[in-house]
């Protein structure tokens, strides 16, 4: 395997063509300034969740976790550095939701924003056929799926929402204004990468899967202008008991 080279926009970014896929010369992170970064780190801010471990206490640790009714967080013990979030139940809207609350990320003018979940779906009797998650950034808040239903406002991710099975939504709201584009339709027990740009000078946000840009930008009217934090929920939607498994994000924002 050899390491080649792309300039973009003046900048170059390292990549290799088995590890990283055809992909990445044109995809989410063909522009973000991560090798500037590492000289210099007052450009941006860096957010490289690889799961060396997970503290739930919520008074001393990064997140805080929040059961409807059921449902835990834990390190998985059959994939490596991963986090499990088990629903913890069949029935329908009880799960479990965490939140990164000490780490906040502000989309503003000029200050691009790069996020990408790695994320796998399944249950604890597989396959996984139906769920209601959330994956991305939102504003705190301890329900962010309440009875199926989308009950947070500012917010940047994906979700799929009482009745959806596997198929995702992606969702960008600004103050209770949302908008919303064609999301993947997750495959049971398939890792899939999931991701965005924030645009600072349009205002806008371009999703991407597995580091294809995909369908058009989400217009300023909708882009969050508040904090917005790692979000992550898995609940039951009434038939499969299902588990989110997170195995690292990454979120870079300039300053």
């Amino acid at each position: 395997m050899a390491t080649k080279g792309l300039t973009s926009g003046g900048r170059i970014s390292f990549f290799d063509s088995v590890l990283n896929g055809a992909t990445f010369q044109a995809g989410l992170w063909k522009d973000a300034p991560l090798l500037e970064y590492l000289f210099d780190p007052t450009i941006g801010i860096m957010l490289d969740e690889r799961w060396d471990s997970y503290d739930a206490e919520a008074t001393v640790g990064d997140y805080v976790g929040t059961a409807a009714t059921s449902g835990s967080a834990a390190m998985s013990t059959t994939i490596s550095k991963a986090l499990a979030i088990d629903a913890g139940a069949t029935t329908d809207n009880q799960g479990f939701q965490i939140q990164r609350v000490k780490t906040a990320f502000l989309p503003a003018a000029g200050k691009d924003l790069w996020a990408e979940f790695l994320v796998l779906l399944t249950a604890t009797t597989p396959p996984v056929t139906k769920a209601q998650i959330y994956v991305g950034l939102a504003a705190i808040d301890t329900s962010i799926i309440s009875a199926g239903a989308q009950s947070t406002n500012n917010r940047i991710g994906w979700q799929i929402l009482d009745g959806a099975l596997l198929a995702t939504t992606f969702t960008s709201d600004k103050a209770g204004v949302a908008d919303t584009r064609t999301g993947p339709t997750l495959v049971a027990a398939t890792a899939i990468k999931l991701g965005f740009k924030y645009d600072g000078t349009a205002d806008t946000v371009q999703q991407y899967v597995n580091g294809v840009a995909t369908g058009l930008p989400v217009v300023t009217a909708n882009t969050p202008k508040l904090a917005v934090y790692p979000s992550l929920v898995c609940q039951s939607d009434g038939t499969d008991q299902p588990i989110l498994v997170s195995m690292g994000y990454r979120i870079f924002q300039l300053r």
